[in-house]
């Protein structure tokens, strides 16, 4: 069939698997433009490997340090006239990339917050592995069920006070540069951000992997966070998704101890907002990312996830300078940060609206580098071509 992209809302429907595959091929030439990570990891678990940071994690390690990787996460392939997700084709696409460099590769499909899941998994480390040296913990789920309990849990985008919350949004299938106000969470719903979003299913596949023997020595994991400036903070970090990311830091702090008989270490990493199938989500997040864009290319400082998590492996996890902040939290978020680009940001912020966004913004950008998520866009994919969609993740036929 011919795929073209469906959007409705900040989702795209359908994904187009040969553009999947090129977007896979171009993030592995990064890294391998880049050399060898020096000491890099060998054996590695990623945990929500199919898009994002995650799956540049997995790219990073294999094909920047040679490692056997294993990726979880949840995603469907196609059904008749359906297309597979975008997650799914991702993953067909590594595992085949991987196999013909010699890499060892293996996924896994299904719920990750599931005991029935950790268990599989630890399984297959027991294996194929016998211990693993490197841990990525990058979920990013609208809801969980509890392993425990069974109760279903989900999270909401909301701010956090006894007022609505009003700011600019960008509606990104328009281009119209308007207002949105968010009525606050309550406590219920705080609550239940956090069970979703937050760190107690880190700590549960760390108790796991740690209880069944198969974490090695000098063992690193890191999740995934995001600060940001202030003109975001309502939405993002003193709003419900800040609360479960405090939280994640109090499970780091966690972990640490309990890694640290083997001499192994768990960190937050703060990283730089991007275009990702989650921070399309967020309201007010949009419009800040296309104004950075802008500043950051002109500056010769913008990264993708692939660039981002290249140099969280190369120059922070392995390179013996981690260079934490004062909360203990590993920032490659620091070039988005800087003095200047906020300051210049932020004047733009002030300013934009629909007649002036192609001109302060880079919506262009923003635009491109959605559709490139779900395989759209890529240089050298003829789109009117039929393509098969029914493609096989190699490790789950």
């Amino acid at each position: 069939m011919i795929v073209a992209p469906k959007i409705r809302g900040f989702i795209c429907t359908t994904a187009h698997p040969t553009g999947c595959a090129k977007h896979i091929a171009d993030q592995i030439a990064v890294v391998k433009s880049r050399g060898p990570i020096a000491n890099g990891p060998k054996k590695v678990l990623v945990i929500g490997s199919s898009t994002g940071y995650g799956l540049s994690s997995r790219i990073a390690a294999a094909f920047g340090s040679g490692a056997a990787t294993i990726g979880v996460f949840f995603e469907k392939p196609a059904e008749a006239e359906r297309c597979g997700t975008t997650g799914w084709y991702n993953s067909a696409a590594f595992e085949n990339e991987a196999k013909a460099a010699g890499l060892y590769a293996r996924s896994f499909n299904g719920d990750a917050f599931s005991d029935a899941m950790k268990a599989e998994v630890i399984e297959a480390i027991k294996q194929d592995f016998g211990q693993v040296d490197c841990i990525i913990y990058s979920l990013a789920s609208p809801r969980r069920t509890h392993p425990k309990t069974g109760e279903v849990f989900k999270s909401v985008l909301k701010p956090i006070g006894s007022d609505s919350y009003t700011n600019k949004n960008l509606n990104t299938g328009t281009g119209v540069v308007n207002e949105v106000t968010i009525e606050p969470a309550n406590d219920d719903e705080i609550a239940q951000t956090i069970a979703v979003m937050g760190g107690e299913d880190w700590e549960m596949w760390i108790d796991a992997l740690l209880a069944a023997g198969v974490v090695a020595e000098g063992t690193q994991t890191v999740a995934y966070s995001y600060i940001g400036p202030e003109v975001t903070w309502p939405i993002y970090k003193n709003g419900t998704i800040g609360r479960a990311k405090e939280d994640l830091e109090r499970v780091q702090r966690v972990l640490d101890g309990k890694l640290a008989s083997i001499k192994g270490k768990a960190w937050v990493s703060v990283n730089k907002a991007l275009v990702t199938q989650a921070s399309s989500a967020i309201p007010v997040v949009p419009l800040y990312i296309s104004l950075l864009y802008k500043v950051m290319k002109a500056e010769g400082t913008h990264e993708d996830c692939i660039e981002q998590m290249d140099r969280l492996f190369r120059e922070r996890l392995y390179n013996g300078n981690p260079q934490p902040d004062e909360a203990g939290r590993i920032r490659v978020d620091d070039w988005e940060m800087a003095p200047a680009v906020q300051e210049l940001v932020g004047k733009r912020w002030a300013e934009v609206n629909t007649e002036n966004l192609a001109e302060l913004g880079d919506f262009e950008g923003y635009q491109s580098s959605f559709l490139r998520l779900f395989g759209f866009g890529l240089d050298g994919v003829d789109y009117n071509a039929d393509v098969d969609v029914n493609v096989r993740v190699p490790s789950l036929v």
